[in-house]
């Protein structure tokens, strides 16, 4: 695979059929509008840009760019539908990592994920149903900023789709242990877990896809995609709500996340008897 190639860019591609277009004119955040069941959805995904002026932010990373495109993107996209019907929001979701580097922290990367983030949560609470669909990567405040705040969060179940804080390297070198180590803890203590199975024993996922080529999908893993897509829109519809409580709700997550759950519920309360 090239440094320009992701499965961001090959399933926006795959599940539009379109040319995509780039959003604030960056090469490196591609949206297109396509059929989804009865909507026209808005599909965005962040890709490699190999000729990107801030050099970490050149092989699928979240930086400063990257951030203020999407948040402007998402919220032209609430601005179009003020009038009219809400329509579904894919964010196609393959990305390496937040840009790390002296000048995105100088410019203020922070505020550029931060506005990310907003704008999906804008648009959800403006009635937009919002799916993250995870097919490569989703690390650290790159996925924050590009996919978490959906209504739904599906993934295709293959070793190439992670989630977590921070790449394994990263990780061992603050733990200092050797990846195999974190490895096998993974295996035992799910959140510190790359491998999607483990994530979606935390509840998270509305949908966990398998049997679907994730780097070079057919069209029969396009369909297959494509009605998850579908119905999870339909489900986000159907349950009337906009938030995210979904996610503390579901029977995986009441099984493993109960005391994070009762946690919340304390400190509700405590907050109910203050205020």
């Amino acid at each position: 695979m090239s440094v320009t190639e992701s499965r961001g860019r090959t399933w926006l591609a795959a599940l539009t059929g379109a040319e995509a277009k780039a959003a604030s004119g960056k090469n490196s955040v591609l949206y297109a509008d396509a059929t989804l069941g009865a909507d026209t959805a808005r599909f965005i995904a962040v890709v490699p840009d190999a000729d990107s002026r801030f050099p970490r932010a050149r092989t699928g990373e979240v930086g400063l760019e990257q951030g203020w495109a999407l948040a402007k993107l998402v919220r032209d996209t609430i601005a179009a539908d003020t009038d009219g019907a809400r329509r579904p929001i894919v964010a196609v979701v393959d990305v390496t990592s937040q840009a790390y580097g002296r000048r995105e922290e100088m410019l203020g990367i922070h505020l550029a994920c931060a506005a990310a983030a907003d704008a999906y949560a804008e648009a959800r609470l403006a009635g937009h149903p919002v799916v993250a669909l995870l097919v490569g990567k989703a690390m650290s405040g790159a996925f924050l900023a590009h996919g978490y705040q959906a209504n739904r969060l599906v993934a295709l179940d293959d070793t190439g789709v992670l989630v977590h804080a921070m790449g394994k390297q990263a990780a061992a070198r603050i733990t200092r242990r050797p990846v195999s180590e974190l490895d096998a803890l993974g295996d035992k203590i799910p959140p510190m877990s790359y491998d999607i199975k483990n994530y979606a024993k935390l509840g998270l996922l509305h949908a966990l896809i398998d049997g679907v080529n994730a780097g070079a999908p057919a069209a029969d893993d396009v369909a297959k995609v494509t009605k998850v897509l579908v119905e999870a829109v339909a489900d986000i519809r159907s349950s009337g709500r906009r938030d995210l409580a979904n996610r503390l709700t579901s029977p995986a997550a009441r099984q493993l996340r109960a005391a994070s759950i009762e946690v919340r519920r304390r400190l509700a309360q405590q907050w109910d008897q203050t205020v």
